[in-house]
């Protein structure tokens, strides 16, 4: 494992460590959720926790949390989630995220919504002082609307860039497709986020705003917590 993975790995487990017996939680996606992920299924195999039961964010975490022996529900079943931990793509000073680069952005806001405590657990490449500085904005959007949101996002600043994977237009869990907006930093993201949501077409977008309760940083100096 190399010095970037262990990070990501000591960032999820100590987030992990804020779980107790009995808990609904919220399974991120990413190279970083996924150390979490298979914490919670050791200490499950162990007998450290028990009761648990997971929340997926996407088709690949709930197929690594049932190889991990994670059970798992749905929110029809659980619609209140004790803790979610998931990984971030960028987050500024006040704990706002970009979130979405694995493409799971629709489900992970839905879970980070229902929690009552919301972890973000990252590598300290991930800190900035503005959103959509380093990362684009996802903005998940109904194949049917693709060129007039495109326009749309065009014309509020973004260089606007259809996601592919191989060649081939990336697909969500939804069945969506999603519009990766590139921006110079944004000075107001509370509104953008409302320009974006008032073209139809919109899913949801890629900026988590006001829902991040902790942080758990890992950089050269260990893991940092950050709160709200």
């Amino acid at each position: 494992m190399n010095v970037l993975e262990e990070l990501k790995r000591q960032a999820a487990e100590q987030a992990v460590d804020q779980i107790c017996s009995g808990m609904v939680v919220g399974l991120g996606t990413g190279s970083t959720a996924v150390f979490a992920v298979r914490r919670i299924g050791a200490l499950l195999a162990a007998g450290h926790l028990r009761d648990i039961v997971g929340i997926p964010t996407a088709e690949v975490t709930a197929r690594e949390a049932e190889r991990c022996g994670v059970p798992l529900g749905t929110l029809e079943e659980y619609p209140i989630v004790d803790i979610a931990i998931d990984g971030a793509d960028e987050i500024d000073p006040g704990l706002n995220l970009i979130k979405g680069l694995g493409g799971a952005l629709l489900r992970e806001k839905v879970v980070a919504t229902a929690a009552r405590r919301f972890i973000v657990v990252a590598d300290d490449r991930k800190l900035v002082d503005r959103l959509a500085t380093r990362a684009p904005v996802p903005v998940e959007v109904i194949s049917f609307a693709r060129r007039p949101v495109a326009d749309y996002l065009t014309s509020l600043g973004a260089e606007v860039v259809l996601r592919q994977h191989d060649g081939v237009v990336f697909i969500t869990d939804e069945d969506n497709v999603i519009l990766d907006c590139h921006f110079t930093g944004l000075a107001d993201p509370q509104a953008m986020a409302d320009r974006i949501r008032r073209q139809p077409g919109v899913v949801e977008h890629g900026l988590f705003l006001g829902l991040a309760t902790e942080a758990f940083v890992a950089g050269a100096r260990g893991v940092i917590t950050f709160n709200r």
